[in-house]
């Protein structure tokens, strides 16, 4: 059974970092060394990203330099219970105006919704953020939880595809699916290489879905087909995702975009085949945006245009890697600006795992 996807919101906090703010951050945590100043800002231009979103921000006056400007990150490297103290403050505000998003747009009332899927990798808390959800949106009580909880940056598409088995099992239900990531509340000291270009590539943000197997009463529309999964054999070294006592730190192996890029092909041939469908079908792409060289290393084995690529790019442009919420803000931009036909979202994650929804996008 296909799921219609009624209404994507989106959400980034009200404070921002510029390029220019993050190499700034970026050479104040690494310990001032003014010998990797100029390694940081080649990283930071190649990084794809202008701005990011921060729910770190804090409001000061016109003349306070930027770092007076996100005083979380002191001359030590904060604890994971600091951190996680700001996510508790932060998340459920974004996760909020999210969701409040995705429901104006679907026109779908509050109390229809039977089921809730809440998906983060960067905080936890219990009562956590579905409780919140329930809380402010005025959900039933009765509205049936789900968490999906460190999968990291494809973790959007796991939602979708439990939302999908919960829509095969019942017709008559409407999810309501809300990806939230503090991303900035992980940024590491220090110099290590791996560290350093994630600092530079991740961001705050969140996206939420409503979603039903209901036909649409609006358009366009994306009404998702079918998932896949694969898990890329003897890959689990080159990224990871851990809880550690200064934040969750990230390992990102420059072989990652090679790694992953090299097993898609065959198999996204394989999983689309079954479909009637090959990479030169899909009208349109949603590529989760890991990095620039991720979309370059993707793209040039699926033999993409530039112009397939775009909304991808911009999106990383615009905002930064959010993790799960990122291929969201993708979707939604591509819904009303595509052309119709099969649009495929791809993400990627530690396992190595690939991850791909098969959308259908109607336009009339």
């Amino acid at each position: 059974m296909a799921l219609t996807l009624h209404g994507i919101g989106t959400a980034v906090p009200h404070g921002s970092i510029t390029r220019d703010e993050a190499v700034a951050l970026a050479e104040h945590v690494s310990g001032g060394d003014s010998r990797q100043t100029a390694l940081l800002q080649r990283i930071h231009q190649r990084s794809g990203v202008r701005r990011r979103g921060s729910v770190l921000i804090a409001d000061h006056g016109d003349d306070d330099s930027f770092l007076e400007r996100v005083p979380f990150y002191g001359s030590t490297s904060p604890s994971t219970e600091e951190r996680m103290d700001v996510f508790q403050r932060h998340a459920a505000a974004l996760a909020l105006k999210a969701s409040s998003a995705a429901l104006s747009e679907s026109g779908v009332a509050v109390e229809a919704i039977t089921h809730l899927i809440t998906v983060c990798c960067t905080g936890f808390e219990a009562p956590g953020v579905d409780l919140a959800l329930i809380e402010r949106l005025g959900l039933r009580a009765d509205v049936a939880r789900t968490h999906v909880g460190f999968m990291g940056c494809h973790a959007a598409l796991n939602g979708l595809r439990v939302a999908r088995a919960f829509a095969e099992a019942d017709a008559d239900a409407v999810v309501l699916i809300c990806c939230v990531e503090l991303c900035s509340l992980h940024l590491q000291y220090g110099g290590d290489p791996e560290q350093v270009v994630a600092n530079a590539l991740f961001a705050d943000g969140a996206a939420a879905v409503v979603a039903s197997a209901q036909r649409s009463t609006s358009l366009p529309a994306l009404v998702l087909e079918t998932n896949g999964s694969t898990v890329i054999p003897r890959s689990a070294g080159l990224m990871h995702w851990r809880i550690t006592d200064h934040g969750f730190s990230m390992g990102l192996s420059p072989q990652v975009p090679q790694t992953v890029a090299q097993a898609l092909r065959p198999w996204l041939d394989d999983w689309l085949g079954a479909w009637d469908l090959s990479p030169a079908s899909i009208t349109s792409w949603a590529m989760h945006p890991g990095g620039p060289r991720i979309l370059t290393a993707c793209g040039e084995v699926l033999e993409l245009s530039p112009e397939q690529l775009q909304t991808s790019r911009a999106v990383l442009h615009d905002h930064g890697n959010m993790s799960s919420a990122t291929v969201l803000f993708i979707l939604q931009r591509l819904r009303h600006s595509a052309n119709p036909g099969p649009c495929l979202a791809l993400a990627f994650g530690p396992g190595l795992c690939a991850e791909a929804a098969l959308f259908r996008l109607i336009h009339g």
